[in-house]
């Protein structure tokens, strides 16, 4: 309790007393003596108010509003009692403040039930809305007229549509787990089953020619790379999600490290017969992590090349706009479903129900790529364009901070 603001309310009391006995013709001796009277047995009357509202204070809030109703007719009854005995008034005049006052106690009462009986509601209201948010429901709807407890009603609500939200996250992240897990199970086991067949024929003689064997080793150093990258993204996303890495920046051209990642992937799209241009232009030096952001290039470049037809181009540029540096990959793949739009950067999203290594990934390429560009404050987007779709990063002109 604050006590200053009982101080404060006594001085006015005592301020309201000296002004109304001017008002009235009252001398201030005969103003303080009727205060001292009426005062002294109101505050009785308050302070055993007081006393039963603490007796009462686990009971429910219609009982309290009654006390708190009742201690305040009794203190004004108390001290006009004690007044009017000062004042030696008739008997009769007395008894007719007598009625009054029981008039006025009766009327407060039926009140101060009126109001205990809508905290009540309103307390039952905000339970039923808890419970149901306890359960996963949305709360019942149902706001109290009090604007207290319409502010807490509006808050639970919002701490439903947060709570939902959470949930929702935290499945859509337990199914791509269990997803990632079915993924890689079966991503390890395949070239896994090949190594394990082909040093079987190796060791059993089965194949003994020196172009075969020749051609069991390439196979067999092929797998393992498989295997080495695969577990070279899982270890990196690991990092990722649980925010240990560490950038070590340095300034270095964008424009060299996008012509970097082009010249490596040039093999591989060879190979696919996919052709690979670019154009950077006026791209200042940045603040990156050369390693880590030349990873999220090639993985780019790799998932475009892998789902471009034969004969068909992958664009890269980059430039400045807005304010920002930004690289763009665009390939033929044909266009993303739109629904799916959203769901290409989640953890082993695919596309597709179909799993085979051939594909030549995990589907984490594109989760790790995220992560690396929200490392560098930089942010990331894909959008269908044309004949494909084309994948956006854009950096801080000033880099990461």
């Amino acid at each position: 309790m604050r006590w200053g603001r009982v101080l404060w309310v006594g001085l006015g009391g005592a301020a309201a007393t000296t002004a109304a006995s001017a008002a009235f013709g009252m001398s201030t001796a005969e103003a303080l003596r009727m205060a001292l009277v009426a005062g002294g047995a109101a505050a009785g009357a308050g302070g055993a108010g007081t006393l039963a509202l603490y007796g009462v204070r686990r009971r429910s809030m219609a009982t309290q509003t009654i006390v708190v109703a009742l201690t305040a007719l009794v203190a004004v009854a108390a001290g006009a009692v004690a007044a009017s005995n000062a004042m030696f008034i008739s008997k009769h005049d007395l008894h007719a403040l007598w009625v009054v006052l029981i008039v006025a106690v009766t009327v407060a009462m039926i009140a101060a039930l009126v109001l205990g009986e809508r905290v009540v509601a309103a307390r039952r209201s905000l339970g039923e809305s808890a419970r149901r948010i306890g359960e996963g429901l949305p709360p019942s709807g149902v706001r109290p007229d009090a604007a207290e407890f319409r502010a807490l009603a509006g808050e639970l609500e919002e701490m439903s549509q947060k709570l939902d939200e959470a949930r929702t996250r935290e499945q859509a992240l337990d199914t791509s787990r269990r997803e990632l897990v079915a993924w890689i199970s079966h991503d390890l086991r395949t070239p896994l089953a090949g190594i394990r067949a082909m040093s079987e024929a190796l060791e059993d003689g089965v194949v003994s020619d020196p172009e075969t064997v020749a051609q069991y080793h390439a196979r067999l150093r092929r797998e393992a790379d498989h295997l080495a990258g695969l577990v070279d993204d899982l270890f990196e996303l690991s990092r990722i999600n649980a925010g240990a890495m560490r950038l070590e920046l340095e300034r270095v051209s964008l424009s060299d490290l996008v012509s970097d990642a082009i010249a490596a992937a040039d093999p591989v799209a060879a190979a696919k017969r996919v052709r690979v241009a670019g154009r950077t232009d006026g791209v200042p030096e940045l603040d990156l992590s050369a390693p880590e952001f030349s990873r999220a290039l090639r993985n780019l470049l790799e998932n475009a090349i892998r789902h471009t037809p034969a004969d068909g181009t992958v664009w890269v540029e980059a430039g400045v706009e807005g304010g920002r540096a930004y690289v763009s990959v665009a390939d033929g793949c044909g266009g993303i479903p739109e629904p799916d739009l959203d769901r290409v950067f989640d953890l082993a999203f695919r596309g597709e129900a179909a799993r085979t290594p051939a594909d030549g990934g995990a589907g984490l390429g594109l989760s790790i790529t995220r992560g690396i560009v929200e490392a560098h404050a930089g942010e990331i987007e894909v959008k269908n364009v044309g004949a494909g779709c084309r994948f956006t990063v854009r950096l801080p002109l000033n880099g990461y901070a």
